[in-house]
């Protein structure tokens, strides 16, 4: 689906009246007043000392001259505390929005605008679930959680909005001026992991699209659209376990009984799109690399571990970089860390402690099915259940609207799930006559349909269950067997965990809650009402794939394949198809030399373009129009396939890709499920690319001519050139290097898209020229038939050196400042575009000498 809109949208009548009435003074007013006297009133305290009620003690918190806190405290209250409080002075506009979204409540904030998007996220009850999460936690995970959150209020609750942040200049005092900023709660905290889970959580929307492309494709086009996991690409875990072979073969097949065709699944499509709005792009080039490599293979003789996370673009970075340091470490304050959090949320998610590092990429599980409910024509307060009518259970919401009046909602929920669509009328059995291969839909089903049904959502993540319990967990793990135990109550969003420690060892391990289905294989939308395709339970945990000191040296994970082969259990049929994996796998393997950090710097900006490598010996080898010749021989017969932020090849090239998946396939789709590059796109041209006569190739609006795969080259090449110089002109020295069109602009995720330029100009930075793409390493996306600006992106990048902690090297975006105009706002923006690094500082004694700021927290 394309994007629909923003999460503010271009309605923002009151930004435009505030603008127009600030009037000649504007530029004054954005430009200078605003930078220089109205955002430092929400710049934080670094140094000095600052009294709070509720401590146990002193806490001292230092900042690196990158703004990363380092956290010093005698207890685990004190500690998390403390990160509360420092998360709140950086980041408490993020944290604030980020909790309406975990809640459905982005109509408190920016009005009426926003109730489609909070109906849908009541709908699916993300926080009726995290408070049954909050209520289940040990005693020890809710301390955590408790005093995370007295910190957060001890640093709130003394200032008004605009100390806060200045986007709640624009909210308090023009959209929302009634808007109030309540007190931060546990399942404040809780309900960002069902947020992330949704980004991060399965193949809903391939699923969808399988049965809206089955109304035009027969299943075998449908096949070649959605290839099989490639056998010469990579798997994570080769072998596992002594005891899986003897477990039965338990892989469903898709067996689709009825006839999904006659589905109305466009209103599910939509809906799914407005959290793709407010939340950014999902699917599964959304992805992330991560690997270990043992001693054996490096200079120092100990394990180097690497992670970047691939998340949607966005300001300020999703990530916030801490250390948290009990002072002494012990059995009552365990915890000595360092790493990436959210804010929001106590802890550390990936990092290392004074043991061992870990690192995730998403495993992309399917837990997600939609199971066709069969309603009740008489009532459709029931559904059918074994042949019986039964009630749906009723959850009643109202809908708080800034600026409006409240808007009342009733969710219906099936033995599934929410029922996320509405409830549609009696099937087609009348039939277009001019059509003569229709049949009336009682003559072409397999089984019968109900005169009305509804789609019900069963997702593991609506199950409570919490990541942070086995995040926790990881930060005060000392070895791998303790490290495992915390990752059993890792249940969603399911990731691939990669370990490594200072004793040498590198370890691997599935984790999460992944359903084994009596029958179906997830791929499509399923009937609900006979039971047949109902989850049985969940792969066991013993049984989910891992592996420890593999005698390779090295483990590699980038979304795709996890398990074997012959793996007996459905983890998922929407890998990522492996080329980033492929292509670490490569650099490991062939590296000239005992691996270092510098090395690995260079595999993480390593740009190289499998697709293109694929593609490119086949359009050298046409016989084009001399002209083209020889613009096509300039650039890409010397071509080393690298799409550096400098190539003007990359620049040629995929605007070639570009044109060339448009013309394949733009007359065979609805235009709504258009290719749009990346992963999966890769591998079906790389298999049609070996049928050169395909229909595929073939244009349907040329009735006097069937294509060939060359002649769609040619074509697409053609068109590619003209394009270009269209633009830029016929001299090739003045084409554009593939950073001038490959931009990544850092916007804020509401006012940075309202449409306002003096508003988006407050708060966005950008663009800046940036290297990668899809599918490769420097996995920096974008969108065929959208734009080639970034979209998702590594949003940190992280070296641990597990022979020397204080040796070990991060980065996020854009910097640890969520204040517009603080010099830690944007000051990694230029470094992460470069592939650069900071220290992550571990030893106490260099992070006071690198501090900018000692502030002291005192009871």
């Amino acid at each position: 689906m394309k994007k629909a809109g923003k999460v503010i949208g271009r309605i923002l009548i009151g930004i435009l009246i505030f603008a127009l009435i600030v009037g000649a003074g504007g530029t004054f007013y954005f430009k200078s007043y605003i930078p220089n006297s109205v955002a430092p009133k929400s710049f934080p305290q670094i140094d000095g000392e600052i009294k709070v009620s509720g401590l146990d003690g002193a806490v001292d918190i230092y900042r690196d001259k990158m703004g990363i806190p380092h956290i010093y405290a005698g207890t685990t209250h004190d500690l998390f505390f403390a990160q509360g409080y420092v998360h709140a002075q950086d980041r408490f506009w993020q944290m604030d929005f980020w909790r309406h979204i975990g809640s459905g409540r982005l109509s408190e904030m920016f009005g009426a605008g926003q109730v489609e998007t909070d109906s849908f996220l009541r709908t699916l009850g993300w926080r009726q679930v995290a408070e049954q999460e909050y209520a289940m936690l040990g005693a020890e995970s809710k301390a955590l959680l408790d005093s995370y959150t007295e910190g957060v209020n001890a640093y709130i609750q003394e200032r008004g909005p605009i100390e806060l942040s200045l986007e709640y200049l624009i909210l308090t005092g023009v959209l929302n001026r009634s808007y109030t900023i309540e007190p931060w709660t546990p399942v404040n905290s809780l309900t960002w992991g069902k947020a992330m889970a949704w980004d991060l959580g399965g193949n809903m929307d391939d699923e969808i699209a399988r049965a809206i492309l089955l109304k035009t494709l027969t299943p075998e086009q449908l096949a070649e659209l959605y290839p099989e996991y490639p056998a010469d690409y990579p798997v994570i875990v080769p072998t596992i376990g002594e005891n899986v072979a003897s477990i039965p073969n338990q892989q469903p097949k898709a067996d689709s009984e009825f006839q999904l065709s006659i589905l109305n699944l466009q209103p599910v499509a939509e809906k799914l799109a407005l959290l793709e709005n407010a939340l950014g792009p999902t699917g599964p080039d959304i992805g992330s690399n991560s690997w270990a490599v043992s001693g054996d293979l490096t200079t120092s003789g100990k394990p180097l571990l690497a992670n970047d996370m691939h998340l949607g673009i966005q300001m300020p970075s999703i990530w916030y970089q801490n250390a948290l340091h009990c002072q002494p470490k012990s059995d009552a304050c365990p915890f000595e860390v360092t790493g990436f959090s959210f804010v929001g949320v106590p802890g550390v998610v990936a990092g290392h402690n004074d043991r061992l590092a870990w690192a995730y990429t998403n495993l992309g599980p399917d837990v997600q099915d939609l199971f066709i409910e069969k309603v009740n024509p008489e009532n459709p307060d029931q559904y059918e259940v074994d042949g019986q009518w039964v009630d749906f259970e009723i959850r009643k919401e109202t809908i708080k609207v800034g600026g409006g009046d409240p808007v009342e909602l009733s969710v219906r929920i099936s033995r599934h799930g929410p029922v996320i669509s509405d409830t549609y009328g009696a099937l087609k059995d009348q039939v277009d006559p001019e059509d003569l291969t229709a049949q009336p839909f009682k003559d072409k089903s397999g089984v019968a349909l109900p005169d009305a049904y509804a789609i019900a959502l069963q997702w593991t993540a609506l199950t409570p269950s919490t990541p942070f319990e086995a995040i926790w967990g990881f930060n005060k793990a000392t070895n791998w067997e303790e490290f495992r135990a915390a990752g059993q109550n890792f249940h969603v969003p399911a990731q691939n965990l990669l370990y490594a420690d200072v004793d040498g060892n590198i370890g691997y391990q599935t984790p999460g809650d992944i359903p084994i289905r009596k029958k179906g294989d997830g791929t499509l939308p399923v009937p609900g009402w006979s039971g047949e395709y109902d989850w049985s339970g969940f792969i066991p945990f013993d049984e989910l794939p891992f592996t420890f000191n593999p005698q390779s040296g090295f483990i590699v994970t980038a979304n795709n394949q996890a398990s074997p082969r012959d793996y007996p259990y459905l983890i998922t049929k929407d890998w990522d198809y492996g080329q980033r994996a492929a292509r670490i796998v490569d650099m490991i393997q062939n590296a000239p030399a005992k691996i270092d950090a510098d090395y690995i710097k260079s595999m993480h900006g390593d740009s190289k373009n499998l697709n293109a490598e694929t593609l490119t010996p086949i359009l050298l080898s046409l016989n084009l129009d001399p002209q083209l010749a020889a613009v096509r021989d300039q650039f890409l017969s010397s071509w080393n396939y690298q799409e550096t932020a400098d190539s003007q090849a990359a620049s040629v090239f995929e605007w070639f890709w570009w044109n060339a998946l448009t013309d394949t396939f733009k007359d065979d789709l609805p235009e709504d499920y258009w290719p749009d590059g990346g992963s999966r796109w890769y591998v079906v041209m790389r298999d049609l690319v070996q049928q050169p006569d395909s229909p595929w190739w073939d244009d349907q609006a040329t009735a006097e001519k069937v294509e060939t795969r060359d002649d769609i080259f040619i074509r697409a090449f053609g068109e590619t050139i003209e394009q270009i110089e269209k633009e830029y002109g016929k001299d090739t020295a003045k084409w554009p290097v593939w950073g001038k069109l490959h931009t990544s602009t850092f916007r804020n995720g509401t006012l940075g898209k309202s449409g306002i330029g003096p508003i988006e100009a407050l708060f966005n930075r950008g663009p800046f020229e940036t290297g990668g793409g899809k599918s490769v390493v420097n996995a920096t996306g974008w969108e065929v038939g959208e734009s080639f600006e970034v979209n998702w992106l590594p949003s940190e990048r992280e070296i641990v050196d597990l022979s020397n902690l204080d040796n070990s090297l991060a980065g996020h975006t854009t910097g640890q400042s969520g204040h517009a105009f603080h010099p830690h706002y944007d000051d990694m923006a230029l470094m992460w575009t470069k592939i650069g690094y900071a220290p992550m500082w571990w030893e106490q004694e260099s992070v006071i000498k690198d501090s900018e700021g000692h502030l002291k927290l005192i009871p």
